[in-house]
């Protein structure tokens, strides 16, 4: 057990990180140290405190000290625990396999960088896994051994969920700091790529994502879903089922009373030759997701597979449940047309666009358009229209 943080030697290690790598000088020195033995090498939380153990910073040369500094300050800066926040319910709460997940999509942007992280680092190819992709996608690509996989623990700020010992100490960044931190940050890499062209490739894609910010399409699709839900459920009708409660004051006079209706969901899937199965299933995951979230399910949703004929309609309570058959030319508005003899609220339509439209708004109906591909025709502009792009 060694005695006090030694704050010379870390520091000086933040300085080093910062001059060898002066895009990322203003992250690094926007963290506050904090020093905690429970912590078991260095960890990140969300508000941009790093909480040190003294016993690692005595185990490890300045240069190495350095390269930790930037692989923690890569987890804030990439947003990791935002992120993390949005992973589907089972994955979010695995801290462990996110950490390290989100440690394979900075360490070889770190290890291409020539920089000398410890040797007990992990790395895609750690697990046989290629290069350049996001953490999400390599947390689906974890092998069930990486439970065994040791001392990997990067704090809150990284996988989202808090540690024993982030103890809320004074200081700190808030999320509106941390944005400009980060468009500062993207600033200076993209700027250092034009003078030295030094900058590895995840942290330009990284630049350029917060420069040029795409929108979330499951977020939009979350959106649009919600405000035809709530749309639907303004349109409220009379009904005898219930009768009104002012009935009462009128002696042989049945009144009907308001109600409010749970709204009910189409889905016209594109099943032409044109889609393919892995994208349908994925987008269709979705949007079952999305219903769920704003309470529509049970017999409330119908899917339809059509390509230029409708092949099945089934009132589903799963994604399971769903038959997709088809293969043919395309033309959606049979598909549209069978969905209206359900009385849905709104239509949902997964297509790759390329099928002809009906040519006017549908009446007291509103349509959804997941158009899965980033080349995807426009549909017309009566209908609200979200881009998957995957």
């Amino acid at each position: 057990m060694t005695g006090a943080l030694d704050r010379t030697k870390l520091l000086a290690a933040r300085f080093r990180a910062a001059q060898d790598r002066p895009y990322l000088a203003t992250a690094l020195f926007s963290l506050t140290v904090v020093e905690s033995r429970r912590v078991p090498t260095m960890g990140v939380d969300r508000r941009w405190r790093c909480y040190v153990s003294p016993d690692f910073v005595d185990r490890l040369p300045v240069a190495q000290l350095a390269a930790v500094w930037i692989h923690e300050v890569a987890h804030l800066l990439r947003d990791h625990h935002g992120r993390a926040d949005r992973l589907p319910g089972a994955g979010r709460h695995d801290h462990f396999r996110v950490n390290v997940a989100q440690d394979c999509e900075i360490n070889d942007d770190l290890v291409a960088d020539l920089l000398p992280l410890p040797v007990d680092r992990v790395e895609p190819k750690t697990f046989g896994m290629r290069d350049g992709l996001l953490f999400e996608q390599y947390l689906s690509m974890l092998p069930a051994s990486v439970a065994s996989h040791p001392g990997i623990d990067c704090g809150s700020g990284a996988h989202g969920l808090d540690r024993p010992w982030e103890n809320g100490s004074p200081g700190g960044v808030s999320e509106v700091e941390a944005g400009a931190i980060r468009r500062d940050t993207a600033h200076g890499v993209r700027a250092h790529a034009r003078t030295r062209g030094t900058v590895p490739a995840g942290w330009a894609r990284w630049a350029a994502e917060v420069l040029e910010p795409k929108v979330d399409w499951r977020r939009a699709l979350t959106g649009a879903v919600r405000e035809a839900a709530a749309w639907a459920s303004g349109a409220v009708d009379y009904t005898y089922h219930r009768p009104s409660r002012r009935s009462s004051a009128m002696r042989g006079v049945v009144l009907p009373s308001l109600r409010q209706p749970v709204p009910r969901v189409a889905i016209v899937v594109d099943t032409s030759g044109s889609m393919g199965d892995e994208e349908l299933g994925a987008a269709l995951a979705e949007v079952s997701g999305v219903l769920q979230a704003v309470g529509i399910g049970g017999n409330r949703v119908t899917v339809l597979s059509c390509d230029a004929d409708v092949h099945a309609v089934r009132q589903v309570h799963t994604v399971g449940e769903v038959q997709l058959a088809g293969g043919g030319g395309t033309d959606l508005r049979v598909g549209v047309a069978a969905a209206l003899k359900a009385r849905p609220h709104f239509v949902i339509v997964l297509t790759d666009g390329y099928t002809p439209w009906p040519e006017t708004p549908l009446e007291s109906t509103r349509v959804i358009a997941g158009l899965i591909g980033s080349d995807a025709p426009q549909p017309p502009s009566w209908i609200t229209t979200i881009r998957i792009d995957g």
